[in-house]
């Protein structure tokens, strides 16, 4: 979608102006990938508008491969417009026009399944599940099990204002299922499933993904994660590096939660009623951030986080560049931050325990590649150079 920001903090009512900018959960996660070097594809549909123009080539000016794009001559761009508000805040608003779009009329039979699945890994998100039959049909079709499936990751992205019914938190919880990667908050978890005491349950919820990450805010963020099973039938392809983001949907059968909770420590396995998990619990705090406006973090985490995957990088680096990428975008006005150089965020990640809490990140710290926010950062900055150039 086009996403439109407003001038000055205030009701929708009382904003006189908007500055045009790119949205759209998948968009966004595509974005910040091609920007950190990795090879992205974006699947989509837009409107053979001025909308569509300014998305296809604002998108690939990002360097995403865009030849997948299709445009819809009878269909328009879908847009919407939000307020600087905090999206948890009571004063926060968004306004959607999107019924009827372009994206919304993404489908089994209009798109190349080929462009879809020719990469190692293809993320999905929620937010799309409540567009129309068509797209539930299509993400019911890519998550589907079968020999060759890229890595699936799928971002729960649960948003009330956008299910006509209460079927939405069912949908979710069945796609979440049939995915490897899934990226939830606890506050989503809460208020979709009833899930409110803490990431154990969330996984004892969610036991199928092989990798569960659980955002808890301000506190941080906990990685389940179990082996690898060689008899499934997902896992990447061929060795390429691409990553593909589209707009899709989902359906879904009738699955009880499981109430059992998780009994492990951090880094053990972990079962839940009898039932072998073999998890491996990683906890990253977040960073201290000086806040510029809060919408788009989630993508830029979980960009962050898949950056780190296709890198093969451990579970701790993982969550530190999730976290990294989200503080890029936390510290600019619009959804999509500039990342920070792949050199810059590994010596930042590779940081001990102790400099890593005390960086605090403002407006302006991914440019700072010799140089932190304030001088603790700085002095762990250094540190950091330190141990990863002379081990």
């Amino acid at each position: 979608m086009v996403t439109f920001l407003p001038s000055r903090p205030g009701p929708l009512a009382h904003v006189p102006s908007f500055e045009r900018a790119i949205g759209g959960a998948e968009s966004n996660v595509a974005c910040a990938l091609a920007a950190t070097g990795h090879t992205v594809r974006w699947v989509s549909r837009v409107g053979a508008d001025g909308f569509g123009d300014h998305l296809v080539e604002a998108i690939g000016a990002y360097g995403v491969d865009v030849s997948a794009v299709r445009r819809d001559p009878a269909r328009p761009t879908g847009v919407y417009f939000r307020t600087a508000a905090d999206r948890a805040a009571d004063a926060h608003e968004v306004a959607y026009y999107r019924a009827g779009s372009a994206a919304s009329a993404m489908a089994v039979g209009n798109v190349d399944p080929a462009a879809v699945r020719a990469c190692r890994v293809l993320h999905l998100s929620g937010i799309t599940a409540a567009l129309s039959g068509d797209c539930l049909a299509l993400l019911r079709e890519l998550t589907e099990p079968r020999p060759g499936r890229p890595l699936v990751s799928f971002d729960v992205n649960f948003r009330p204002s956008l299910w006509s019914d209460a079927e939405g938190p069912r949908v979710l919880l069945d796609l979440a299922r049939r995915a490897d990667i899934v990226f939830v908050g606890a506050d989503e978890a809460a208020e979709a499933w009833g899930i409110g005491s803490g990431p154990e349950a969330v996984r004892a919820a969610l036991p199928e993904p092989r990798m569960l990450v659980v955002k808890q805010g301000s506190q941080g963020a906990t990685l389940f994660e179990r082996p690898q099973d060689s008899s499934a039938p997902s896992g990447p392809v061929a060795d390429n590096r691409s990553v593909v983001a589209g707009r899709a949907h989902a359906a879904e059968p009738h699955m009880s939660l499981p109430r059992a909770p998780f009994r492990g420590a951090t880094g053990t396995p972990t079962a839940t009623d009898g039932t072998l998990t073999d998890n491996t619990i990683t906890f990253v705090p977040s960073l201290h951030v000086d806040v510029v406006a809060p919408v788009g973090a989630g993508d830029a985490f979980a960009a962050g986080f898949l950056s780190a995957v296709l890198r093969d990088l451990p579970a701790r680096a993982r969550l530190r560049h999730g976290h990294l990428m989200a503080a890029a975008a936390l510290t600019v006005p619009g959804d999509l931050g500039t990342p920070p150089t792949r050199d810059h965020a590994d010596r930042l990640a590779a940081l001990d325990d102790g400099p890593w809490g005390t960086l605090r990140l403002g407006p302006g710290w991914t440019q700072a590649v010799d140089q932190a926010v304030d001088q603790g950062a700085d002095r762990a900055v250094t540190r950091a150079e330190e141990e990863v150039h002379h081990p």
